[in-house]
């Protein structure tokens, strides 16, 4: 469904669906975070209280575990979004022509 990393392609390679309608927009970007924030900021909470870490580690250590974990699910999260568009027929997915 992608042709590069958020680029959503045109039309289908397979069955040729029109994709170029879909309205995506910011939606994945905000379940992203709100992903990211529930399942890092428990584990922060834990880390910091059991270990007692540095803070410049801890916070170094979950900078790069927010981004890794954030840049992973942002393409997952937009095709889910305009797939889950689709099999609602919402944004002229669907429209007779």
């Amino acid at each position: 469904m992608l042709c590069g990393y958020l680029k959503v392609r045109d039309t289908c390679p397979v069955c040729h669906e029109e994709l170029c309608h879909h309205r995506a927009d910011d939606g994945p970007a905000y379940l992203t975070i709100l992903i990211v924030g529930h399942l890092m900021a428990p584990i922060i909470l834990w880390t910091f209280t059991t270990f007692r870490p540095d803070p410049l580690a801890l916070a170094a250590i979950f900078t790069v575990g927010c981004v890794a974990l954030s840049l992973y699910l942002l393409p997952r999260l937009k095709g889910t979004l305009v797939a889950l568009q689709w099999a609602k027929r919402m944004h002229g997915f669907g429209s007779e022509g």
